[in-house]
């Protein structure tokens, strides 16, 4: 009886030290409102700017399967730890100047942290509860995950306005890492023996050859591009089209990302009831509707629920093609988890060909374009998502 009543604080303060890991993951959301004042600051094209995320999701290509076989090596949790590391030198770099190479160091610290802490932390929280209570513990997980990156670009305006450096968000997003790095460091979470073989680069790859597969790849590679698109292009529209300040239009990335977190609550009862294949069609409708209000809306309430129509639509789209590709092939699903997770790194091919269109069109509908692009592949990937499955 003593042991159990022992037991319990531990448990709670491990699933506290994770649920802060998790508001640390959010920060990959920042690199989008980050960017706009980079580009501010330094009076930088589009084209050189939208590097930056680039240099941050390209990452989840390299890194993907090497965390797993690191995993294998040391534990998970010596493995989350180290992504908590990387991730508190990606927000004590910028501090240290202002000029492009320095905000490159951070956004490539900030991205091999991020991508080794995704891949390694839902893990480790199955190692804490199981069960029915994991996917309760999971799903908090994400919801916490959701309220950082609604934060960033508030906190960010708040500290631009107030003590004129946006950078001091970083100072202000420094304590989470540093309290989850000492919560999971103090606390030694039990592990199961690593016995598993993770899949290989090539074994992850041969998978391409399945259409189906192929097509689900290139699906998360355009849901995450249109995602990142809209995190670093919506701020640029509203400056452009209202004559905002930045810490004002920043406000819009907030806005998405709110309405992001809302489609993805309310997508547990929609798909309850509807089909996954009408939901996923619904969803990327949303999405076209919001880009092409992001190209030819003016008004500020047009543009909003453009916006607020694009965070709805792209709330479920990961879950949906993820699922949809993991029961195509049930009997892999680890090497095609990790194929899907490494098409994360669409985030770092949407943003420079964005750049490149709105400096080539001198404006952001050519970056909106790119995005549309993404949109309609993913309607194409929505209305044959019953014929893929069955395939």
């Amino acid at each position: 009886m003593t042991e159990t009543v022992e037991q319990k604080p531990n448990i709670a303060l491990q699933l506290v030290s994770v649920m802060i890991a998790f508001f640390v993951m959010s920060f990959v959301d920042s690199v989008g409102i980050a960017t706009n004042y980079v580009k501010a600051d330094l009076n930088l094209s589009d084209s050189l700017a939208n590097l930056l995320p680039s240099m941050v999701f390209l990452w989840f290509l390299v890194c993907s399967v090497p965390t797993g076989m690191l995993m294998n090596k040391i534990g998970r949790r010596k493995t989350v730890l180290i992504s908590l590391v990387l991730t508190l030198v990606a927000l004590i770099v910028p501090l240290a100047g202002k000029s492009f190479a320095v905000m490159m160091v951070s956004f490539v610290f900030l991205g091999v942290g991020n991508a080794v802490l995704q891949v390694s932390l839902n893990p480790l929280v199955s190692n804490i509860v199981s069960g029915e209570r994991l996917a309760s513990a999971l799903t908090f997980g994400q919801f916490v995950k959701a309220v950082g990156s609604f934060s960033a670009p508030i906190v960010a305006a708040f500290a631009a306005v107030h003590f004129h450096n946006w950078k001091y968000m970083y100072l202000g997003f420094m304590i989470f890492p540093i309290i989850s790095i000492i919560a999971i460091a103090m606390n030694k979470i039990k592990e199961e023996e690593m016995t598993g073989r993770v899949a290989t680069f090539k074994e992850c790859f041969s998978l391409l050859g399945d259409g189906v597969i192929l097509l689900c790849f290139i699906g998360i590679i355009c849901h995450v591009g249109v995602d990142v698109g809209i995190n670093v292009s919506a701020p640029k529209v509203l400056m452009e089209r209202l004559g905002w300040t930045l810490e004002k239009a920043g406000y819009a990335t907030s806005l998405y990302f709110l309405f992001r977190t809302v489609g993805a609550f309310l997508g547990t009862f929609i798909l309850a009831r509807w089909s996954a294949k009408k939901f996923f069609i619904l969803s990327v409708l949303m999405l076209l509707v919001g880009v092409l209000g992001l190209i030819f809306m003016k008004g500020m309430w047009p543009l909003y629920v453009s916006i607020a129509l694009l965070g709805f639509g792209n709330a479920n789209i990961f879950s949906l093609i993820f699922s949809q590709a993991l029961l195509h092939k049930p009997n892999q699903k680890n090497e095609t988890s990790g194929l899907m997770i490494m098409g994360v790194f669409g985030g770092a091919l949407f943003p420079p060909i964005m750049g490149v269109m709105s400096d080539a069109f001198n404006a952001q509908s050519g970056a909106m374009m790119v995005v549309g692009v993404g949109v309609l592949y993913l309607l194409f990937l929505a209305l044959r998502t019953k014929e893929a499955a069955a395939a």
